[in-house]
């Protein structure tokens, strides 16, 4: 197993992977992004009518609530039970005269009560199981018995939902994203002599994620050849997967490719009009955990000043004492890449890849000459110098 360490002091366990030595980018003022560097998605739905929607699935509008209006409603579906049923206690002592003075050989329906306090303690009794021996049904009454197995039901349903509550709250799949991090930048460079659109990701705990696979989409705005405008058109694109299979082994960061082909919507974009371009790249990275079986979904985006051209990821494994060892401390960071700035289709009509390291050959080798041309050698300085003396001794 890889080991997490490199840490740095300062390191937050968000989705995101700081890189304090990336060129800092001018604010432009944008449109909203769809989905937030912390995975939440920016959208909020307005104007719904049919609220009641909600209610029909209690359970799930429960979950969605925050802690504190959870944690409200746990306590209160409790105590309106206790009220309600020491309410019904109190009512079946009144009519069965339980609450007056009776001879010593009267069978009331619930012994020791007195007034609406006791009743309600008998009614906490009842539905929690406690027991105290003070108070007890006894066969007088047969709506007591038919109320108190109707208390008994009722006090299960409240604890299963309430506790299946509490338990799918602290145990969902997002608190496991937290640890799931991506690249604060995304690149764009050559691998294996292809254009491609490449973001890091990484685990960083031990325990591992299960059929990780990971999809990218790209997001902006487009018209259709009607005249219909799509605020936000979500575009599929396809990767390149490192180890070659449709799921991922998520023990050491990866780095995730995109290849920029006829198919991309990337196809068209050079280095220029990517910054000028608005559009959002959303990378979603989903698997089961191996702890618990629930499924989990980490997700971030990246804008078009998020995209650094011609760079590419770090290497962050190295070997140490036998083992791998990840330095998240590289996690983010990059290295300049040799990269035309012409988009991928501009390249491809020039002949790709092998045409443009000819051209970068030529221009290294040019530069070599004029460098040369501009500083002689110093045995040409030394003949000049020595055929200037000879001048001056002719003279004298």
């Amino acid at each position: 197993m890889l080991s997490r360490k490199g840490l740095p002091d300062d390191y937050l366990l968000t989705r995101l992977a700081e890189d304090v030595l990336q060129p800092k980018f001018k604010a432009v003022q944008r449109k909203a992004r769809f989905v937030d560097k912390n995975g939440t998605c920016n959208v909020a739905h307005t104007n719904i009518r049919e609220q009641g929607r909600f209610l029909q699935d209690v359970f799930t509008t429960l979950v969605d609530l925050k802690w504190l209006h959870t944690l409200v409603i746990f306590t209160m579906s409790f105590l309106c039970s206790w009220f309600l049923f020491g309410m019904i206690w109190w009512l079946i002592a009144f009519a069965h005269g339980d609450l007056d003075k009776q001879s010593e050989d009267f069978v009331p329906c619930v012994t020791d009560i007195r007034s609406f306090s006791s009743a309600f303690l008998f009614s906490i009794e009842v539905q929690v199981t406690i027991g105290f021996g003070g108070r007890m049904i006894t066969e007088e009454c047969v709506s007591a018995i038919v109320i108190l197995l109707v208390q008994n039901i009722v006090g299960l349903v409240i604890n299963a939902i309430m506790l299946g509550c509490i338990f799918m709250k602290t145990a969902q799949a997002k608190r496991r994203a937290e640890t799931l991090i991506f690249s604060k930048h995304a690149v764009v460079g050559f691998r294996n002599g292809k254009l491609c659109f490449m973001v890091r990701i990484g685990d960083l705990r031990k325990s591992m994620i299960i059929s990780a696979a990971v999809r990218m989409q790209v997001v902006r705005k487009t018209t259709t050849s009607e005249g219909e405008v799509v605020p936000l058109d979500q575009i599929d694109i396809q990767m390149d997967n490192p180890i070659g299979t449709n799921g991922i082994f998520l023990v050491s960061p990866l780095i995730i490719c995109h290849v920029i082909d006829k198919n991309s919507p990337l196809y068209e974009m050079s280095a220029a009009d990517l910054q000028n371009e608005d559009i959002e790249v959303i990378v979603v990275l989903e698997g089961v955990v191996e702890t618990t079986g629930i499924t989990t979904q980490a997700r971030t985006s990246y804008l078009s000043e998020e995209i650094l051209w011609g760079r590419r990821f770090v290497s962050t494994v190295s070997e140490e004492d036998g083992i791998y060892a990840v330095d998240y401390s590289k996690f983010g960071n990059t290295a300049k890449a040799p990269t035309p700035t012409c988009s991928a289709k501009q390249l491809e009509e020039r002949g790709g890849l092998e045409m443009f390291r000819r051209q970068e050959l030529a221009q290294a080798k040019g530069s070599v000459r004029r460098r040369r041309v501009k500083q002689p050698s110093v045995s040409q300085e030394e003949e000049k110098t020595h055929a200037t003396g000879q001048t001056t001794n002719l003279v004298s």
